[in-house]
């Protein structure tokens, strides 16, 4: 037994999905790694050492690359000082500030550890000020979207029914809305405006231009309703700009949250808006112990400097061009039914319909000869060049044998 497949049985055994996240569980084994050994720059490698240009990323969080020097020794120097303690830290004062000079909603700033919660908090404190209950999520906010009877309850998948574990009367307060379907947002207003609380927007990666028309109509429904707009910036913050959608399409949200890049893989989450709405908090509770741990915190520090100095995103960017460009010609070359934007750092292949076996191939054989592909994926810090002619030099070999 190959050492994937011992830590797999392993982990069938004593873990539902056989994972802690979802999105995270190997479907294509034996080419596909079942667990992650070590990382560096832009490389993965697994329980047998195979090697991989990894374009998953921890789904999102690794921006900058594994091992990213400037962060391992932002926080090798805050382990030396102590990780967490009974008052803030003060890395909790310097990058609240930090936030708030880059982020344009950020009048105020709190730190939990994950985005799903960072959304709740918000929602929490959205229908504490507006004193309306309903709340319209769009896109995909983490397994919190699965409140909505017909929410995502993963990215892509929407439920047809009642989510088991959510009571009915919990998820009628709950609405799922597709992205730039002014349509059905109109019929939603219709509905609930009264008591609307909250909008929560995820961006579509694949159409993030809508939003310079999408944003502008949420903005104005949501001062009708008397309802915080709130953007997820979890996946498009320090991504597509380094504030996010609100950066590059204009519009200024009422409240906002990050997590994912903003320290590098560590676990930090920022829940942050405009005072009127944030203030809310002092009644409407939101306490976690571990909010301000500051190995994360230290680590978010070092990123946001990395990205201020840094050409940061305008490298993501070229690379995530260079990759799903080159992806997108390898598909036409070779008449594979499939294309992937190839404006962002953030890449997802869309199959036509009725070829998912041939999907699942694909991505099986992308492992097969040393990619690793998060549907598409992301590109990071790390990525050269040099790396994306090499993994695309890989997949082409992986699309000529399918």
């Amino acid at each position: 037994m190959s050492n994937n497949a011992r830590y797999r049985e392993m982990l069938d055994r004593l873990m539902p999905w056989s994972s802690s996240t979802c999105s995270k569980r190997a479907t294509a084994m034996p080419e596909e790694p079942a667990v992650i050994a070590r990382g560096r720059g832009c490389r993965v490698w697994d329980a047998d050492d195979r090697e991989f240009i990894d374009f998953r990323n921890s789904l999102g969080p690794v921006t900058l690359g594994y091992c990213f020097p400037a962060v391992d020794n932002a926080i090798r120097e805050q382990l030396e000082n102590g990780i967490i303690f009974g008052y803030p830290h003060i890395l909790e004062a310097e990058v609240a500030q930090a936030l708030h000079e880059v982020i344009p909603c950020a009048e105020k700033v709190r730190f939990l550890k994950t985005g799903g919660e960072a959304v709740a908090a918000v929602i929490k404190t959205a229908r504490y000020v507006s004193g309306h209950k309903h709340v319209i999520q769009i896109g995909y906010n983490g397994w919190l979207n699965s409140l909505a009877a017909d929410g995502m309850f993963l990215p892509g998948q929407n439920a047809q029914e009642q989510v088991p574990g959510v009571p009915a009367d919990l998820s009628v307060l709950h609405h799922n809305c597709r992205w730039n379907d002014l349509e059905q947002l109109a019929l939603l207003e219709k509905t609930f405006g009264n008591d609307l609380a909250a909008i929560v927007v995820a961006a579509d990666y694949q159409n993030t231009d809508a939003g310079f028309t999408f944003y502008p109509e949420l903005r104005a429904m949501a001062d009708r309703c008397g309802a915080a707009l709130i953007y997820d910036e979890i996946v498009t913050g320090f991504r597509i700009a380094l504030a996010g959608m609100q950066e590059y399409c204009g519009v200024v949200p009422d409240m906002a949250v990050f997590a994912k890049a903003i320290a590098n893989g560590m676990p930090l989450s920022v829940y942050c808006g405009k005072a009127r709405w944030m203030d809310g908090l002092n009644k409407a509770i939101v306490s976690s112990t571990y909010g301000g741990e500051s190995l994360s915190l230290a680590a978010a520090k070092a990123v946001i400097n990395v990205y201020r100095t840094e050409p940061v995103i305008e490298h993501i960017t070229n690379m995530g061009r260079k990759m799903w460009g080159g992806l997108n010609t390898l598909f036409k070359q070779y008449g594979v039914p499939a294309s992937i934007p190839d404006k962002f750092p953030m890449g997802f292949c869309k199959f036509e319909e009725g070829n998912s076996e041939l999907h699942q191939k694909f991505l099986r054989n992308a492992c097969k000869y040393g990619v690793t592909l998060y549907n598409g994926g992301y590109v990071n810090y790390s990525h050269k060049e040099n790396d994306i002619d090499e993994a695309l030099d890989k997949l082409e070999t992986a699309i000529k044998n399918l």
